[in-house]
């Protein structure tokens, strides 16, 4: 059972870090973008932001709904962070207590 626990467990966490990698780079590219730092006429930028929205936006809309914005900053990237932390130490300690 660990044969297969084991390394479904890591591919999970490996997941979640990559989705946090993307939260934070679509948190960054929009600041650029709101900004006017970054031109979203540049292709790269373009397929990168459409990129970044599609990944992030359906974990996102549900919060959006539900958190509302505060100063019309818009925290529901911090919130989904916050339960990706969670969600990964919870897996890591479930991981150590099969052992």
């Amino acid at each position: 059972m660990d044969l297969i626990i084991d390394p479904l467990l890591q591919g999970i966490l490996i997941l979640i870090q990559i989705y946090v990698w993307v939260l934070i780079i679509a948190a960054i590219l929009s600041w650029l973008i709101a900004f006017n730092i970054v031109n979203t006429r540049n292709q790269f930028i373009s397929v990168l932001y459409d990129l970044s929205y599609r990944l992030t936006e359906p974990a996102l809309r549900p919060l959006r709904r539900i958190v509302p914005t505060i100063g019309g900053v818009d925290i529901s990237f911090i919130i989904l962070f916050v339960l990706l932390q969670v969600l990964e130490t919870f897996l890591i300690k479930l991981r150590f207590a099969l052992y």
